[in-house]
């Protein structure tokens, strides 16, 4: 009976953007975390809609040949991953499905041709940065982790498979010395306390770290000393940084870092080029897969030299540098003026002189260029290009876009308006699965513009 609490058997069918497996009940969708197509489950009904509902596994039946062990004891809880159980080849096909049904039902492209799925050498141990919030435990003392699945309710983990093992012992010790310390945890349902959470950024081609803690005040009694204990402690910890951050909501970085002790960056290599990452700034989450993605766009852009190219939403020059490296002229766009700081320090590092940063909107800045771009590579947050990036593209008519997404349901609207009225040809997909063990798909797109 299709009823809140009801338990129903259900044959799982499909897997869902956001990772759920699928199945249906009574001619109704159910979502269910924690299952693959292929599995047979016992589910019981929750939050029922009128033509779906989501349901909690309660017993795998029959699994599916998809099925593996997690490398994660807490994997069936854990928000940090949703595919754990699902072996990484069929990760991929999946991910690989999900962009092409978006370019087809959302972007209205008949028959999308899309390249075979590239994919992260590593799929476990690839984050080369992590942010965990703070929270007390029902004995009060400190933990850190992620939240359960559609929840805020903290699970407490002393290491995370998928993050470098190298920041595993930091993990397990930083909690105890904010112990230790006495400072107060940030409630926020009350709004009161001090620290919210911690991040560790791992140089991965270095080993150089970068410890940042996010607090509602500027001030932690004895901090600069703590501070010198761990970088004493950690030989490869090179900075120590807070991040002021009073407002309330789930944003996690203030707009204020001060750094403590140490370094205000780390070291990384990326593409041949020696890069500065702060803490507080944007760089790819898995530097491998962003190297191989890299790879391949410069490669079908067969670059001649003599190209003028604009990199909208360019963080610190991650891939504007080594395109700079190819190109005549390139010019970074980007909000944040701390990455744009960053990108000018990591072109003078590398002697990369024909290259310009600018920061504001992109959609701002982009009407305003004093010449024409022969390439524009896009790389915007989750919600896609504004509608204003758009239409300035189609009055530019740059020869070729490249279009960097981390959700194919924008990527397909926006290729949809920009190709429409044939201004723009699609001729190349690839999807690239940057993010193991998770439902998340990045993908890049190739534009040509039409004679």
């Amino acid at each position: 009976m299709y009823q809140q609490g009801s338990l129903v058997e259900l044959e799982i069918t499909d897997l869902s953007n956001n990772g759920d497996g699928v199945g249906r009940f009574a001619g109704r969708a159910i979502f269910v975390p924690n299952t693959v197509t292929g599995d047979r489950v016992l589910v019981r009904l929750l939050r029922l809609k009128k033509q779906y509902a989501y349901g909690k596994l309660q017993n795998i039946l029959s699994p599916s040949p998809h099925r593996i062990r997690p490398n994660c004891i807490v994997a069936d809880k854990c928000g940090g991953c949703q595919w754990q159980h699902i072996d990484d080849s069929y990760q991929r096909t999946v991910k690989q499905n999900h962009v092409h049904e978006s370019l087809k039902h959302i972007g209205g492209f008949n028959d999308p041709q899309l390249s075979e799925i590239l994919f992260s050498p590593e799929v476990l141990g690839y984050r080369n940065k992590v942010t965990y919030p703070l929270g007390r435990s029902a004995t009060g003392k400190v933990q850190s982790g992620y939240y359960r699945q559609n929840s805020h309710q903290l699970i407490n983990l002393n290491q995370c498979p998928i993050q470098d093992v190298r920041l595993n012992p930091l993990l397990i010790d930083i909690k105890q010395d904010i112990e230790a310390q006495g400072w107060s945890i940030y409630d926020e349902n009350k709004h009161q306390g001090r620290l919210r959470h911690f991040s560790l950024r791992i140089g991965k081609r270095t080993g150089e770290i970068l410890l940042t803690l996010i607090s509602t005040h500027k001030n932690l009694s004895n901090l600069h000393q703590q501070a010198e204990t761990w970088l004493q402690r950690y030989p490869n910890l090179v900075g120590v940084a807070l991040n002021y951050n009073p407002k309330t909501g789930n944003v996690i970085f203030g707009e204020e870092t001060t750094i403590i002790a140490g370094r205000p960056y780390l070291r990384e290599i990326f593409a041949g080029l020696e890069f500065h990452l702060g803490p507080d700034t944007f760089f790819q989450i898995n530097t491998e897969a962003a190297e191989i993605l890299l790879n391949a766009i410069i490669q079908k852009l067969d670059l001649k030299g003599t190209e003028r190219l604009v990199d909208a939403y360019c963080g610190i020059g991650t891939f504007t540098l080594p395109l700079a490296q190819k190109v005549k002229q390139a010019l970074g766009l980007e909000l944040n003026p701390n990455s744009i700081a960053q990108a000018r320090d990591n072109a003078r590092l590398n002697n990369i002189d024909n290259v310009t940063f600018m920061s504001g909107k992109v959609e701002t800045l982009l009407p305003q260029l004093s010449f024409s771009p022969d390439i524009v590579m896009l790389d915007p947050p989750r919600k896609g290009c504004d509608r204003a990036v758009i239409e300035t593209l189609r009055n530019l008519e740059p020869s070729q876009i490249v279009y960097v997404s981390c959700k194919p349901a924008t990527l397909a609207r926006d290729l949809q308006q920009l190709c429409q009225g044939g201004k723009y040809h699609l001729i190349w997909l690839q999807p690239m699965d940057f993010f193991p063990q998770t439902s998340h798909v990045e993908s890049v797109a190739l534009l040509r513009l039409n004679p």
